[in-house]
């Protein structure tokens, strides 16, 4: 069992181990569009029953994005209408919301690749926690500055899926990223030294073909380190110009799909669910363990879902491999269902991905809720397993 690390004040500060999290992506698509899901699958419009169905669930923790497209239309001014009904609402029920500053999605004069994005970004987070702090004084705040920068330097700098729409140029984009998240996480603690910050990084597995030459062995192990840049950026293990430093690392966040471990140079996954597993697949518990002995600080699963039918499957094995974990001595402190409303994808808007816990009703404007049954009695299944799993630490996961 691995030593616990931890000093007696890294306390877990999360309201419960299972967690809902909310699509809020306000990106530019592929074409050029803006998307706008915290609308589109009718989250903000159906607020107050969104987070009222999660008591079923137990669940006490979401993820919210405050959309940055939508708060600063005008540079340096900030317009926090919505956030503060979406603050007040969590508030009347007793939901903690862990905010996205930044998840998928820029202002329309702004990129990674801007000079002043790090400087708009900072401005951004100061003015967040100022306007949080004035109206909750004492509560804990966790922030995720900016979301997943390892997938948005790729989709942005390599993929051309969204803004600055470049290729060749990933590694450039994500040393924006990181140098406006670095100085955002400064500006946040100049003002509150106490605000909580939580990393979201895929956590992926990449390995060579079968047979495969030495070079493309050197490939598959160079690209399955490189899921690690971001973090090791913000720690001041790389790139130590922008100015990332170990204190930054706090809480680390990792999202876990059905495609996360793929060929490396062929766009074939290894499968998740396989009679015959693939030789190189490996479980979920084994990856998770990975990134905590590379960082020893507390880890959270912070998203996890997937389509269709398989969702049952899914989830039990989620809830197996999460159990594992922490009966390692891990801190495994929080999963998060990702996304707990079905979403639709960001370039095809009328193709729904039927992942969330509850379907889309798409007969109704704002779409309605179905639960997936079969999702839901496994989740609760899965929630008394770990819970029996572990029975001293329940009472401290609210499981």
């Amino acid at each position: 069992m691995l030593l616990n690390t931890l000093s007696s004040t890294d306390t877990n500060p999360f309201r419960s181990f299972w967690w809902a999290g909310y699509e809020c992506t306000d990106q530019l698509n592929c074409f050029g569009n803006r998307v706008d899901l915290l609308r589109k699958t009718g989250h903000l419009q159906l607020l107050r029953e969104d987070y009222e169905r999660l008591d079923a669930f137990r669940i006490r923790t979401v993820r919210e994005g405050i959309q940055w497209s939508r708060v600063e239309k005008t540079a340096y001014q900030y317009d926090w209408s919505v956030v503060e009904q979406m603050l007040t609402e969590g508030h009347r029920q007793g939901i903690q919301q862990i905010w996205d500053l930044c998840h998928f999605g820029y202002p329309d004069d702004l990129t990674p690749l801007h000079p002043m994005f790090a400087r708009r970004f900072a401005a951004l987070c100061r003015a967040f926690v100022r306007f949080y702090r004035d109206r909750y004084p004492d509560e804990p705040l966790i922030v995720t500055p900016i979301n997943e920068v390892s997938f948005m330097s790729w989709l942005g700098g390599d993929a051309r899926g969204t803004s600055p729409y470049c290729t060749r140029q990933g590694w450039e984009v994500k040393l924006g990223l990181m140098r406006g998240y670095i100085e955002g996480v400064a500006a946040m603690r100049e003002i509150d030294p106490t605000v909580r910050i939580l990393t979201t990084e895929p956590l992926v597995q990449m390995v060579p073909p079968l047979n495969a030459t030495r070079q493309q062995i050197i490939n598959a192990a160079v690209a399955d380190e490189n899921q690690f840049q971001s973090v090791d950026i913000l720690a001041g293990q790389i790139a130590p110009e922008l100015g990332g430093s170990p204190d930054y690392l706090d809480m680390l966040g990792f999202n876990y799909y059905y495609n996360n471990q793929w060929i490396e140079g062929t766009g074939t996954f290894l499968g998740w669910n396989d009679r015959i597993p693939d030789p190189r697949w490996l479980p979920l518990r084994r990856l998770l363990m990975k990134a905590y002995r590379r960082y020893k600080r507390p880890i959270v699963l912070t998203e996890t879902s997937h389509p269709g039918i398989d969702r049952p499957v899914w989830i039990d094995m989620i809830g197996r491999e999460c159990g594992a974990v922490i009966q390692e001595g891990v801190p495994l402190w929080g999963v998060c269902i990702y996304p707990i409303i079905d979403r639709p994808d960001w370039d095809h808007l009328d193709h729904w991905h039927q992942s969330g816990l509850w379907d889309a009703d798409l007969s109704t404007s704002p779409p309605g809720r179905v639960l997936y049954t079969p999702y839901a009695k496994t989740l609760l299944q899965t929630q008394s397993k770990l819970k029996d799993l572990i029975p001293e630490t329940a009472h401290l996961l609210n499981l």
